[in-house]
């Protein structure tokens, strides 16, 4: 749509632009902190996984006791998992608030030695990877937001108020015209006026 030359459409623009430059800074502080709050997951989330890398290489003397066990995976599941939300820079993401296991041994009697140990490791992965499914959904979804408020920023910044600036000085000019052409016409009906009456009296 053709931008209007009025003083209307130039109240309108400056609207724009005043509400443009007022919502920036609060976007660029936004955008700002979602850049350390994805840092301080992707950090966290690193952290996790090398911990739980230790403790699998920790688990590598079980290995061959793991070929010959028994199925421990179908005797330690989740029975309830307790998923709450944190706030964070403006996003709702999902946190651990608890988990509980449930285990179903059928005869501990009948089983190796080592069994509680075995479980016990079962149960420490099992926390790990529950821990860095939700880190890693944290830092997804911070992620998410992070390019979303990147491009209102850059929408706002390179686009939105450039061009309002550039409406702004087009809608002065034509105006400022159009008060220059005006004055013109003005002084021209004027001496008309004058050289009529002239014309008259002369007459």
């Amino acid at each position: 749509m053709p931008l209007k030359r009025t003083k209307s459409e130039l109240k309108v623009q400056r609207e724009h632009l005043r509400r443009y430059q007022r919502f920036l800074p609060t976007l660029q502080l936004k955008k700002q902190q979602l850049q350390a709050e994805v840092r301080r997951v992707e950090h966290e989330r690193a952290e996790l996984a090398a911990e739980h890398d230790k403790a699998r290489r920790e688990l590598q003397s079980w290995v061959a006791l793991f070929a010959e066990a028994p199925p421990m995976s179908d005797w330690l599941r989740v029975k309830r998992l307790d998923v709450g939300q944190q706030h964070i820079a403006g996003v709702d993401v999902p946190v651990i608030n608890s988990f509980e296991l449930e285990e179903t041994v059928p005869n501990r009697l009948d089983e190796p030695v080592w069994i509680d140990e075995g479980l016990a490791a079962l149960r420490k992965e099992i926390d790990f990877k529950l821990n860095l499914l939700v880190l890693q959904k944290q830092e997804d979804m911070l992620n998410d937001e992070l390019r979303t408020t990147s491009q209102r920023v850059n929408l706002f910044e390179k686009v939105k108020i450039p061009e309002c600036k550039e409406n702004i000085r087009v809608i002065r000019i034509a105006l400022g015209d159009e008060q220059v052409a005006g004055v013109a016409r003005s002084k021209l009906a004027k001496r008309k006026g004058e050289e009529a009456e002239a014309a008259e009296e002369v007459a």
